[in-house]
């Protein structure tokens, strides 16, 4: 039987609700579990896909086309999951599907209310993951949130209704008054009471600081907030995320959950690879500098790709430092210096014309200086337009995106011209890509075919393709369906590549991306 897994957050947001969910499906997993990870978002976006990074961070996109939260991405690469559309949930989905159905007349001219047509459509959402060992639900937002009660509310029926098959995780923040030169209780008393006026009593409390909790502190919570003791554990600020699993195993979270499913416990799992993976981490010194070339100065916009550099770092035995350079800021007569301090640079994704210019600046110097370089997705165009100005010949070479132009070596696909709506557009998901043989990509893979998520609506335009292979820039990775060209590279070039896809999306702790394993590797070189 799926038992369920519900985990909110109290006293402030971003305490990281989606690194303790992928904690505790890491060590489910390594009890031998099967697991999926559901993240609801009250707001009423459908999804995050036409949000600004600046509101939202990160649009993390599934292997089956749905554009997400950045959480998913912390699923996956703690879990190794593959995330789908039933993993993300928000309520512009609950509301527009009730609404559709009502409109559809489904619910035979009853009148719709937020009791039960709402709560019951999360229920079916929540309970739809029913083919793995357990489900972890976090529930976006802090307790006490007006769009939150929908969603507090399915949580309270379900918890009835599943009995000792549901089990409650609050998250909340102690915080240390510096001046009093104490830890303060007050505030996760008041977010549980918060959470038991909603009907809903935490079984687990996980107590985020940044000063250890003596037992005495543990023991005040547990008897203020009605919680066994051994149900107190502590989230301390940490060197990095992917310690908190092992320090959630330490504390004994994950038999603390099994004793309230009513489940066995046994022995402690050894999890070898993950702590072989931390042994690297910290054996790590040798400083690596990578330019983040991009226009969003936030960290969270570029979420996948910082960790992923940082993972390959790891398995590379070094530590990666990531410089951000605003692609803004960049100009002819300053690129030199404004990458001067990086061992190779990574043009990062995008839409809209800001900052273009200053990518392809870039792209130039590291294609000029034999500096390695990776061009993802936007990045990809940049470089493809940086080679028609330069190399071709075509100084008014654009993408269709950016200008009117003769020379579109970056266009839509002819199909997708006659289509209106904002996002109708994407090419979201999963695509098959032959690799050519004999070429870098193809050596780094190890494989004639892959499978990469992509995120755009804009393609390299074939009617260059032979001009591009004959002045050095080959296609070395094309769509098998649409022949699309999917992967341009320089083999001439130290390490110059660039994907119309989205690799980042496919690096995980475990198994780092082969692409981003094979840029550090060469800029880590003589190090």
């Amino acid at each position: 039987m799926t038992r369920y897994i519900f985990v909110t957050g109290g006293v402030v947001s971003s305490l990281g609700k989606g690194i303790i969910s992928a904690s505790i499906g890491k060590l489910l997993q390594a009890r031998g579990y099967t697991i999926t990870i559901q993240k609801i978002d009250p707001y009423i976006n459908i999804d995050p896909g036409t949000l600004n990074p600046y509101e939202h961070g990160e649009c993390y996109v599934t292997v089956d086309g749905t554009e997400t939260d950045l959480d998913l991405g912390h699923y996956e690469r703690f879990t190794g999951i593959r995330t789908t559309q039933a993993n993300s949930v928000t309520t512009g989905k609950i509301y527009k599907t009730v609404i559709d159905k009502e409109r559809h007349g489904d619910y035979l001219g009853k009148t719709i209310q937020v009791v039960p047509h709402i709560t019951d459509e999360i229920k079916h959402r929540i309970m739809q993951n029913n083919d793995v060992d357990f489900v972890i639900q976090e529930i976006g937002g802090t307790i006490g949130d007006i769009e939150a009660a929908p969603f507090l509310e399915a949580i309270r029926q379900l918890k009835w209704e599943l009995g000792n098959r549901a089990v409650s995780v609050h998250l909340t923040y102690i915080p240390y008054l510096k001046a009093a030169d104490e830890l303060k209780t007050k505030p996760t008393q008041h977010s549980v009471k918060e959470l038991q006026a909603a009907g809903i009593q935490p079984d687990v409390l996980v107590l985020r600081t940044e000063k250890h909790l003596s037992d005495g502190v543990r023991q005040k919570v547990a008897s203020f907030c009605n919680v066994d003791l051994e149900c107190v554990v502590q989230s301390e600020d940490l060197p990095s995320i992917y310690e908190v699993p092992v320090n959630m195993q330490r504390q004994g979270l994950d038999a603390a959950l099994l004793r309230k499913f009513g489940l066995p416990v046994g022995e402690i799992p050894k999890m070898e690879g993950w702590h072989r993976f931390l042994e690297l981490q910290r054996t790590a010194t040798k400083e690596v500098h990578v330019g983040l070339v991009g226009k969003y100065d936030l960290q969270d916009a570029y979420k996948s790709i910082r960790e992923s550099l940082i993972l390959a770092g790891i398995y590379n035995h070094v530590k990666v430092k990531i410089d951000f350079i605003n692609s803004e800021n960049i100009t002819k007569e300053k690129v030199t210096e404004q990458l001067s301090g990086v061992a190779g640079i990574l043009v990062c994704p995008g839409f809209g014309q800001r900052g273009i210019e200053g990518k392809i600046i870039a792209v130039e110097y590291a294609r000029v200086n034999n500096l390695p370089a990776f061009g993802v997705c936007l990045g990809m165009q940049m470089m493809v337009i940086e080679f028609a100005r330069n190399v071709l010949g075509y100084k008014d070479a654009n993408s269709s995106e950016m200008a009117d132009t003769p020379h579109n070596v970056i266009d839509m696909m002819e199909e997708q011209k006659t289509i209106t709506n904002l996002g109708g557009t994407m090419r979201l998901g999963a695509y098959s890509c032959n690799l050519r043989e004999g070429s870098r990509v193809a050596e780094i893979y190890g494989t004639p075919q892959i499978s990469e998520r992509h995120r755009h609506r804009y393609e390299f335009n074939n009617l260059y393709k032979d001009e591009y292979e004959k002045n050095g820039m080959k296609c070395v990775g094309v769509n098998p369906e649409s022949d699309l060209v999917e992967i341009v590279e320089i083999p001439s070039h130290r390490w110059f590549v660039g994907t119309q896809f989205h690799p980042e999306y496919s690096s995980t702790v475990l198994h780092p991306h082969p692409l981003f394993m094979s840029f550090i590797k060469e800029t880590s070189k003589g190090l």
